[in-house]
């Protein structure tokens, strides 16, 4: 790892604010949508992230972090690592500022991510999932040149994410807890940096799915753990092998709990939105809503972040039917 990275500090509500200004002309302010499911199931509401031009949140992050880059290390090209939503984020906002993009990308990332990506100019190149997790610890990868972007341990990065805080709140003030999925854990450190310099008082529970929680794990233990069991899963959007020591340290004090689902959980969310609310939700995307359904963020008002959208269509209703 680079000896010269940046020690870890809070990301500030002015920084977010800020972002926001930055990003507005990108970015969608995105709905958020009660799901009406009657009195017996507490009370929920959707951001719907999977509306964004890339279908996820990621856009958000990448063109904060990609704006801010000085002129010299944007010219050089910029490149990160991704399972294909931060890969288009990144892509996007490089094509927006007209220098090249390359994506190392997951090799089991959806045909629909892979497709996006290369139509938006950038050059992908395919590895295992471990090679990926190893190269985002190293932040370096044999033959890639340019400023690399971290998918999430970024602080530009997060602080575009935290701009969704502020949306929230500005919606539904009422809300008692709002639910974001875990993968690397910039979209939680956001969205929870922007509440709680806000609303202290508002819940922040991170959800993972049983095939891969090292966050849970780490929480449970108070420090930043390995999840040996892992195992990969349609939920590709979420759920690491480990959580980084650095990432760990940002989400420890803003983060109020965990919750653990199932998969057949995570696919009878993706079908209770398209059926409810006519929305398609990737995996990861579908993690909060259940979570949320399990009763353990409370009754509500809860905002679960669908965090993405992007499944391959065929995918999609092989789960939910």
């Amino acid at each position: 790892m680079p000896a010269t990275l940046d020690p870890v500090r809070p990301i500030q509500l002015d920084e977010i604010r800020e972002a926001r200004e930055r990003i507005a002309r990108t970015i969608v302010r995105t709905p958020l949508v009660r799901l009406e499911l009657g009195q017996d199931f507490p009370d929920i509401r959707l951001k719907l992230e999977n509306l964004q031009p890339i279908n996820a949140y990621k856009l958000r992050g990448a063109t904060n972090a990609v704006a801010m880059l000085s002129d010299s290390k944007r010219k050089r090209g910029v490149w990160t690592i991704s399972a294909g939503n931060a890969g288009q984020g990144v892509a996007y906002a490089a094509r927006q500022a007209g220098v090249p993009c390359t994506v190392v990308v997951i090799e089991t990332a959806p045909e629909s991510k892979i497709a996006r990506m290369r139509a938006l100019g950038a050059k992908l190149i395919p590895v295992p999932y471990e090679a990926a997790w190893k190269a985002l610890d190293d932040r370096a990868f044999p033959g890639v040149d340019g400023t690399f972007v971290h998918p999430f341990d970024d602080h530009n990065f997060i602080a575009g994410h935290g701009t969704m805080g502020l949306e929230i709140l500005e919606d539904a003030p009422d809300t008692k807890a709002i639910i974001a999925s875990i993968g690397g854990g910039g979209l939680i450190t956001g969205v929870a940096s922007a509440i709680k310099s806000i609303k202290p008082e508002i819940k922040i529970f991170g959800a993972e799915p049983e095939t891969a929680a090292p966050a849970a794990l780490s929480f449970e233990r108070d420090s930043p753990q390995v999840f040996k069991n892992w195992k990969a899963s349609f939920v590709d959007g979420a759920g690491g092998q480990s959580v980084f020591p650095r990432m760990w340290e940002r989400m420890r004090p803003l983060v109020d709990g965990y919750i653990v689902v199932t998969l057949e959980e995570t696919k009878n969310a993706m079908r209770l939105m398209a059926e409810k609310a006519r929305i398609i939700s990737e995996g990861a995307g579908a993690l909060p809503l259940a979570a949320a359904l399990t009763g353990k963020a409370g009754k509500g008002p809860i905002v679960a972040i669908v965090s993405g959208g992007n499944i391959d269509l065929k995918k999609f209703f092989e789960l939910i039917s």
